[in-house]
């Protein structure tokens, strides 16, 4: 495969990655406008059940190949809607708050598909709807809002035209009976029976631990011309955010439900339900605070003059503007001192005197070689074996003595003289006879014997 193409697909991982949305179990989308009466809202309730068969078995052979989806819409016209809305204004109420739903819509998908070792159920309620009574009061100057309505859950049968949309189990029971009497009085049905409709973590996590953040876009005089909504014009707007893991928040987790079902083979039912999430916004400025245990935010249109806070809560902007102006002086002061040190530093050769030196000749083993590097040691008295050298051999060097020339023996008139004189062969040896006198003092074989039979 060539690096292209191994780069291609990289590039298309990482898009698909990076442009999926994850799954939350209860989703947020709210901006409150406390000039009017409505405001809009959206709540996003998911869930995924898992039906596993590894072992394959009776239950793998009744959902093999199967595939299906049930979808829907609806208003609040419709008697199911009606419902809804009346179950979430009574858990609202119950919560504390004064604001009510006053119109709803609702969109479903059930989705379910069978694999060789499990069949997966998504499970989706998409609730778009106008909040009211969110107003407590309004002086001209600051309006409390009312932010505990949150929490919109409900554990009640919620049927609209003959589809169950809030227990997960009920869409087995309608769509698949026999697979639904494998779970029927078992543990599995009450992991299954846990209400899709769900957002208690959004109220139970306090605002004050949700990310904070104000945009002053909307009291700038060309607001216009960035697109933005007439309604923001000289207003700035406040958010909140939840859903991030973290000391403050807490660690969010995914929720997991498990249960198994011991039939003609053994099954798990596994339902996963990722973290919560929400984002809040006001149309102004909002200080949170608390009225009869219910929590609220003072919204006005601008921030007081001296409010400065970051993005993460009520951390003054002076504090982090000092404690970088600290860093920058501790800064100058290292750079001070590492100076002076510097000057005050000795200049000029530095250790032993050169004059205290000898030097020490290396590499006298026989077979290596020496170089004009050598070795030093102190002139006084320090034994010089702690510090010799690793290459210096103990044995006495030896001493190449040249072999006697013929000029040093007894004068003859011997041929081999020349040759012995030049380091050469010997004459007599080369020519198999002697070609010197009876005084020869040759050391050849050959003159030897010629020297001894004349003899």
């Amino acid at each position: 495969m060539s690096r292209a193409v191994i780069l291609s697909v990289l590039l298309a991982t990482l898009i698909v990655v990076g442009t999926s949305t994850p799954v939350w179990a209860a989703q947020l989308d709210a901006r409150i406008n406390p000039n009017t009466e409505t405001s809009p809202f959206k709540m996003n309730y998911q869930k995924t059940v898992f039906i596993e068969y590894p072992n394959g078995g009776n239950l793998f052979d009744e959902l093999q190949g199967k595939e299906w989806s049930v979808q829907g819409t609806a208003d609040s016209s419709n008697p199911g809607v009606q419902a809804l809305i009346a179950e979430l204004n009574r858990g609202i109420a119950n919560d504390g708050s004064q604001a009510q739903i006053s119109d709803l819509n609702v969109s479903y998908d059930f989705h379910l598909k069978a694999r060789n070792i499990n069949t997966s159920i998504d499970y989706r309620v998409i609730l778009q709807g106008t909040l009211s009574d969110y107003v407590i009061t309004d002086d001209g100057q600051r309006s409390l809002v009312d932010l505990g309505w949150r929490g919109m859950s409900t554990d009640k049968e919620i049927v609209i035209d003959g589809v169950e949309i809030n227990i997960p189990i009920n869409i087995l029971r309608d769509n698949e009976p026999e697979v639904y009497t494998y779970f029927a009085g078992t543990e599995a049905e009450e992991v299954l029976g846990k209400h899709l409709i769900n957002a208690d973590f959004i109220l139970e996590q306090p605002l004050t631990n949700w990310h904070f953040l104000f945009d002053p876009t909307g009291i700038n005089v060309d607001a216009g011309t960035f697109g933005l909504d007439d309604e923001i014009a000289g207003f700035v707007v406040s958010s909140w955010t939840m859903g991030e893991s973290s000391i403050r928040e807490g660690r969010q987790v995914e929720r997991v439900f498990e249960a198994e079902i011991m039939a003609d083979q053994l099954y798990v039912v596994r339902s996963v339900q990722s973290t919560d999430t929400a984002n809040l916004s006001t149309i102004g400025f909002g200080a949170l605070d608390k009225l009869d245990g219910v929590e609220i935010a003072g919204v006005t249109p601008t921030p007081p003059a001296d409010y400065m806070t970051t993005s993460t809560g009520d951390f003054p902007v002076m504090i982090v503007y000092g404690m970088a102006g600290l860093a920058a002086v501790a800064g100058i002061a290292f750079f001070f001192i590492s100076s002076r040190s510097l000057k005050n530093e000795t200049q000029g050769q530095q250790g032993i005197d050169p004059n205290r030196l000898v030097g020490y000749q290396t590499s006298a083993s026989s077979g290596g070689y020496q170089t004009n590097r050598g070795e030093a040691h102190l002139k006084d008295e320090t034994d010089y074996q702690q510090t010799r050298s690793v290459y210096e051999n103990t044995a006495p060097q030896e001493t190449t003595t040249p072999p006697p020339t013929m000029a040093n023996r007894e004068e003859a008139a011997c041929g081999c003289a020349s040759s012995a004189e030049m380091g050469s062969e010997c004459d007599c040896e080369m020519q198999g006879s002697c070609l010197c006198d009876a005084s020869c003092g040759c050391s050849a074989d050959v003159c030897k014997e010629h020297v001894s039979s004349m003899s």
